[in-house]
């Protein structure tokens, strides 16, 4: 019996009724042999932090645009706390972590340059629109490596509907769109308070009431509460007082922070128009693609490509994009040469 095959023996023992062990997964596109040591959510994990995409979210941003402070989060610091909250509950709730980790690692692999201005930016100008959990299913089944990370069916569904109308089709990938809900209500609320953009007194008392005061004991009673209420049943929810307390969080950051702050949106206009930008550049002239997206071309519509190519950037580059095309880089230091006038 191989490694692989031992752990699944202990999925079937230990995991709940309503889980997904390595062994019943659906499968991938194109089937693969298996790993003598890994399980295929295992795999799909490591494929995932092996991306070239999963190492640009440290230069993407969640909600300061390329903070200066080394304590803001970026979007890879919060994919991790979104991976450490979904495994806490998985393991609690006896749902297979690996999958759940696989899934939260990989949920916001699509993410534009600067956050949902990014985001709102490409879908106002695309005509297909833009979605971030659209853009990271295409990541790992396209763009990602030759011909994507070929991912199993349940990784790919649980970062598909980790946001939108539909729920995911396993309880793993409902945990992660919880846990992402979760981690970014509290961190942001953390992040503006270092920002200056409120103060400990601007936050609802009604919800801290039943929350709790601090940044530590808000998790603590959400992840405790969704797994009291979803122990030993085959959904993932969480009480209506907690439910209703953490929705009136996010609800006062999107009044406060997300929309509500001049200075925030200033900057995030600046950045949709770099955005904005870019796109028309390119899709006017594609040539002036990256090779790799060129050969995009001849298959895919230029829209696409162009949508590809941006939404694959980190801040910081498609800031030095804009300036090598668009702000005059003056003339070499010895110009003109010497002796010629």
């Amino acid at each position: 019996m191989s490694i692989r095959e031992r752990t699944a023996e202990l999925e079937r023992l230990y995991l709940s009724p309503w889980a997904v062990p390595s062994s019943k997964s659906r499968g991938r596109e194109r089937p693969e042999e298996e790993c003598s040591v890994r399980t295929c959510f295992q795999r799909d994990r490591d494929r995932i932090i092996h991306s070239k995409s999963f190492r640009r979210l440290k230069h993407k941003t969640q909600v300061f645009l390329i903070p200066e402070g080394d304590h803001y989060r970026t979007r890879l610091t919060h994919t991790l706390e979104v991976a450490q909250i979904a495994r806490t509950i998985a393991r609690a709730l006896r749902l297979n972590e690996d999958l759940t980790e696989a899934i939260a690692l990989g949920h916001d692999l699509g993410h534009t340059p600067f956050g949902h201005a990014g985001e709102e930016a490409l879908a106002e100008i695309h005509p297909g629109g833009f979605r971030h959990n659209e853009q990271s299913l295409r990541v790992v089944d396209l763009l990602e490596g030759p011909g994507g990370l070929n991912l199993t069916w349940e990784v790919r569904d649980g970062i598909l509907r980790h946001t939108g109308p539909e729920m995911p089709a396993t309880l793993e990938g409902q945990v992660v769109r919880l846990a992402d809900r979760i981690a970014y209500i509290n961190h942001d609320i953390d992040d503006a308070l270092r920002g200056g953009l409120i103060r400990p007194g601007d936050l609802p008392e009604d919800c801290l009431a039943v929350l709790g005061c601090s940044h530590r004991k808000r998790i603590d009673t959400m992840v405790r509460d969704l797994i009291a209420s979803s122990l030993d049943r085959p959904c993932i929810t969480m009480s209506p007082p907690v439910e209703a307390a953490m929705n009136g969080l996010r609800e006062f950051l999107f009044a406060r922070v997300y929309a509500g702050c001049p200075a925030k949106q200033e900057e995030e206009a600046k950045a949709r128009h770099v955005v904005q930008t870019l796109y028309r550049y390119f899709l006017a002239r594609p040539e002036a693609l990256p090779l790799e997206y060129r050969e995009y071309l001849n298959r895919t519509d230029p829209e696409r490509v162009v949508v590809d190519y941006i939404a694959g950037m980190t801040d910081r580059y498609a800031v030095a994009v804009f300036e090598r095309i668009f702000v005059p880089q003056g003339f070499p230091v010895h110009w003109p040469p010497e002796g010629k006038m």
